[in-house]
C-alpha cells in the first residue's frame, strides 16, 4: 500500500482514525510506541539503533553539563533522545518495598505476577527516614508523538509530511522544500530543520521496517523493554495494567501521558508512563494541536465576509 498525502485538515476532523481520514479505507491496525520510563536504564541503545538504521548524522559527543546527556533533546539529527533527570526526592519507601520483596520500578514483570525482588542489605536508619536516601534518577526515551491531530500535517504546503497506512506521521525528504511551517506548528517541539540543506527531519517510526513486518529499530534494541511497539489499542490496555501494578506496589506518582484520545492532540501514537509531572521530563502538561481551531475560525471568517458583502450590497442598492 503506497503512502498518500492527507486531505485538507484531515487531522482536525476528530474521527479518531487518522489512516482512514487520510485516504486509507482498508488499512492495517494503527501502531505506535508505549515508553515505560520506569524501566529505562539510560543505556541509549535506542538512540544508537535509530541513527544506525535511519542513517541519521552524528550530532556531536559534547559535554553539555546536563547530567549524562550529550544530545540535549530531539532534533533533525536526534530522532530518539534519552533524558537523564537527577532529582532530590526521598526514595526510602521504594527501597523498603524492595527489601520486602514487593514490586518496584525496577520490576521487569510487565504481565502477570510481579517478579520477586532481589534481596538487599538492610538500609541504614538515615536512609530509612529519608535523610540520605533522597536522590533518584528519572530516565526517559523521548520521540515524535505521531499525534492523531497532527498540526504539522495541516500546515505542510507540499505534502512532504504524510500520514501512513499505519497511522504514523512520516517526512518525505525529497518533497520537503524547507519552508519550516511545521516547526512552530508542533506542540511538542519535535520537528527540526537540518542546517546543511534546510529540510526537516524527525522519527518515521521506521516506516520502511513496518512495511516488512519488522518492529522499529529503537524498540528492537531496547534491552529492558522500556520501549514497547505494537497495535495502539493493545498498548493502551497494557499501559493501564502497568500503571495499576506500579501504584499497588507503592509508586503512587506513576501515570500515563499522551494516551487519552480526548486530549488536545486527539491522543498520541507514542505515549509514556511517567513517574513525575510532565514538565519534569520537558513535556508540555496540556499539549494542543495548533491548528485545532482553524475550522471554527474559518467558519467565523466566512460568516463575517458574507455579512460584509450583504451590507455592501444593501448599500449599493439603496443608492440606486
Amino acid at each position: 500500500m503506497s503512502p498518500r498525502a492527507p486531505s485538507l485538515l484531515s487531522s482536525v476532523r476528530g474521527h479518531g482514525d487518522p489512516a482512514a481520514d487520510s485516504g486509507y479505507p482498508d488499512h492495517p491496525p494503527r501502531v505506535g510506541f508505549f515508553t515505560d520510563t520506569s524501566l529505562c536504564i539510560g543505556c541509549k541503545a535506542c538512540e544508537v539503533a535509530c541513527k544506525e538504521w535511519n542513517q541519521v548524522p552524528e550530532d556531536g559527543l559534547n559535554f553539555t553539563g546536563m547530567s549524562l546527556d550529550n544530545s540535549e533533546g530531539l532534533s533533525a539529527e536526534t530522532w530518539r533522545h534519552v533524558a537523564f533527570i537527577e532529582q532530590r526526592k526521598p526514595i526510602a519507601d521504594s527501597q523498603t518495598n524492595m527489601q520486602r520483596g514487593l514490586a518496584t520500578v525496577i520490576d521487569l514483570a510487565l504481565d502477570g505476577a510481579p517478579a520477586q525482588a532481589p534481596s538487599l542489605p538492610r538500609l541504614p536508619a538515615s536512609a530509612q527516614d529519608g535523610r540520605d536516601g533522597d536522590f533518584r534518577w528519572l530516565m526517559s526515551s523521548d520521540v515524535c508523538k505521531h499525534c492523531t491531530d497532527a498540526a504539522c500535517l495541516d500546515v505542510c504546503p507540499t505534502g512532504a509530511l504524510m500520514r501512513s497506512e499505519f497511522g504514523t506521521v512520516v517526512v518525505q525528504e525529497d518533497i520537503c522544500n524547507g519552508c519550516g511551517y511545521c516547526v512552530p506548528a508542533c506542540p511538542y517541539g519535535v520537528i527540526d530543520k537540518r542546517e546543511e540543506d534546510g529540510r526537516v527531519f524527525k522519527c518515521t517510526l521506521c516506516y520502511d521496517r513496518l512495511g516488512e513486518g519488522m518492529e522499529p529499530a529503537c524498540a528492537k534494541a531496547c534491552p529492558t523493554n522500556s520501549i514497547q511497539f505494537g497495535e495502539l489499542d493493545e498498548l493502551r490496555e497494557r499501559a493501564g495494567r502497568r500503571v495499576e501494578q506500579l501504584q499497588e506496589s507503592g509508586v503512587e506518582d506513576a501515570c500515563l501521558y499522551g494516551h487519552d484520545p480526548a486530549d488536545g492532540v486527539g491522543g498520541d501514537g507514542a505515549f509514556f508512563l511517567l513517574l513525575d509531572e510532565p514538565e519534569v521530563y520537558g513535556l508540555p502538561p496540556d499539549p494542543v494541536a495548533t491548528t485545532r481551531e482553524l475550522p471554527r475560525m474559518w467558519r467565523h471568517a466566512a460568516l463575517a465576509a458574507a455579512g460584509l458583502l450583504g451590507a455592501v450590497g444593501v448599500s449599493v442598492a439603496g443608492r440606486r
